[in-house]
């Protein structure tokens, strides 16, 4: 008997090595694709951070944070940044009220108490919200909202933070409950099981044992949909409208971070001019400011994080 050169106990060679060639040109392929995303926020971070302090050379850091008044389009000039942090996060506290308490117990019905049929009936209309346009949820707010407001709270305005927040609220509310729903059914049947055994009712093992249990997912859902909510954009600029003002009335017209970039980023304003570089100090802030809450979040996850086997 001949033993071939190409096959080892029955295994050929040639297509063991095509085999490994392929797996590194894979390894390799998925190589680049991390290292391009690194590339990419770097790139983000080179281009924020040198724009920023051509503007902070010009406005001390302090005016800037600390300043109550914004009018860096008009004359006389102030860049104090506060009334659009003061817009962003009264809209991040609005929508967060509509959403999470709404997403949380959608996402416990849903993984606790519905059947099959209903589950799979809400799921896709979950969907369908997540993937209407922003825009449209703007729109909305302005012919439907924001006059269903104005029957209740006739000091409302054409444009006010309580619309924006509720349009972004429903916007954000298939993420929530999606991902409480994914958290709290990766639950282990066993711990229901346990508690049921030991004579708990629905309620006390909803509350008491996989709600506890599946905290750091719902936490993450969480600080995914404040992230989502200060990234907005479309809705808010069109629900909340353009005045930056330091106010805690949800009924007024604000300014949000987001949406003053949008304003000035229409192409207008020559680059190279103060008016041009706020746009990168307040994309600065916004980045500072997410990067800060998903430092608070990892450190959450961290710190109630369940491993089951």
């Amino acid at each position: 008997m001949v033993n071939d050169p190409n096959k080892i106990g029955g295994v050929n060679l040639q297509v063991s090595r095509s085999g490994q060639w392929s797996e590194t040109a894979i390894q390799g392929a998925l190589f680049v694709c991390a290292l391009l995303s690194v590339a990419t926020t770097l790139a983000i971070i080179i281009v924020l951070g040198q724009e920023a302090i051509s503007f902070f050379r010009t406005v001390p850091i302090l005016e800037f944070v600390l300043g109550r008044q914004w009018t860096p389009l008009l004359e006389p000039r102030s860049f104090g940044v506060l009334p659009l942090v003061c817009g962003t996060f009264l809209v991040v506290i609005g929508s967060t009220i509509v959403a999470l308490p709404i997403g949380l117990g959608s996402a416990v019905y849903l993984s606790e108490y519905a059947p099959t049929r209903i589950r799979t009936i809400i799921k896709p209309v979950l969907e369908i919200l997540a993937g209407i346009p922003t825009v449209v949820y703007g729109y909305f707010a302005l012919s439907f909202v924001t006059p269903l407001l104005k029957i209740f709270l006739p000091g409302t305005q054409i444009f006010n933070a309580a619309a924006a927040s509720i349009v972004v609220g429903v916007m954000v509310l298939p993420m929530v409950t999606s991902l409480c729903d994914n958290s709290l059914r990766a639950v282990p049947d066993s711990l229901r099981q346990g508690a049921y055994a030991l004579g708990a009712t629905s309620f006390e093992v909803t509350t008491r044992i996989v709600a506890p249990a599946s905290l750091s997912g719902i936490i993450a859902s969480f600080v995914l949909a404040v992230s989502r909510v200060i990234g907005e954009t479309m809705a808010v600029t069109l629900a909340a409208g353009a005045t930056p003002k330091l106010t805690a009335n949800p009924l007024e017209s604000i300014q949000t971070m987001t949406a003053y970039i949008v304003q000035v980023s229409l192409g207008d304003t020559p680059a190279g001019t103060i008016e041009y570089q706020t746009i990168f100090a307040v994309a600065a802030l916004l980045f500072v400011i997410t990067l800060v809450m998903n430092i608070i979040s990892n450190h959450l996850l961290k710190q109630f994080r369940e491993i089951y086997e």
